[in-house]
């Protein structure tokens, strides 16, 4: 007699059903809800609506600033991940526990404090303000914002990666002949890609819609310091529903063209593995 060994997952059929239905819910019927209040508005209001000087400066802050805190992120979480994973030193488990702080932290309390650190009055902006830089209320303020909250993201989805590499690959590149820098390039490297663009790619969708810790720390002036999130807000309370979901559009479509190349480079890199 066979005895076949029960799966502790329901059947497909309900599987997949249970997964469309929350995936309907939670992400497909918001998005379909902006598309067509967007398609109520008609190409000609909805582009009216994008191309005011305004709305393209929130825009372009926005974008701007988490595309240049994701790559922050990504090179300073790998060292980060790197140094947890491969070395032992007192104070390493609590350094590692602080690394999931701004996921645990409310976004509010993290500006607020960032804010208190980094104002021209604070610990930090004090020392800053010395050497003629500004940091809080102004674009260096959005950037301390943005690497706080996307560092984590980086570093938990790089650290498995980091683990499970063996280190007797690298030896035996050592034995070959090769530097630590052509070890790193061609045996490391090509390993953490896909893992580390992942990263990058979390680290650069939540720096996009990020609000709570960057609204107390930017200043907040249109044109200036004003993030497109904020933007929306404001729409908002303006009853403007029309340019608050223009604004929405706009982001959805740069952030689906972005997050789209970033997963053609990781296609790329998989596949690349298998050459190097």
């Amino acid at each position: 007699m066979r005895i076949v060994a029960k799966s502790p997952m329901p059947g497909f059929a309900l599987s997949a059903g249970l997964v469309l239905s929350l995936l309907s819910l939670i992400v497909l019927l918001p998005i379909g809800a902006l598309l067509v209040r967007g398609a109520g508005m008609g190409l000609g209001d909805l582009a009216a609506a994008i191309s005011g000087e305004r709305v393209r400066s929130a825009l372009l802050l926005s974008f701007r600033s988490a595309l240049i805190a994701a790559a922050f992120n990504l090179v300073f979480g790998v060292v980060v991940a790197w140094v947890l994973v491969r070395y032992r030193f007192p104070g390493r488990r609590l350094i590692d526990a602080a690394i999931d702080l701004p996921f645990a932290l409310p976004t509010a309390v993290a500006g607020i404090a960032l804010t208190a650190l980094y104002a021209p009055n604070g610990v930090f902006g004090q020392i800053a303000a010395g050497a003629g830089l500004r940091i809080a209320y102004a674009p260096p303020g959005i950037l301390v914002a943005l690497v706080f909250v996307g560092l984590p993201f980086v570093v938990r989805t790089v650290q498995p990666v980091i683990a499970e590499i063996d280190r007797e690959v690298e030896e035996a590149s050592a034995t070959l002949g090769a530097s630590r820098l052509t070890t790193l390039r061609r045996v490391v490297a090509p390993v953490l890609m896909p893992a580390a663009l992942t990263g990058f790619a979390l680290a650069l969708a939540r720096g996009v819609g990020e609000y709570g810790s960057v609204i107390f720390i930017a200043g907040n002036l249109p044109m200036k310091t004003e993030i497109a999130p904020l933007l929306i807000v404001i729409r908002l309370e303006e009853f403007d529903i029309d340019g608050a979901a223009a604004i929405g559009i706009a982001m959805l479509g740069i952030s689906f063209a972005m997050l789209l190349l970033i997963n053609a480079v990781q296609v790329w890199s998989r596949r690349r593995i298998g050459y190097v």
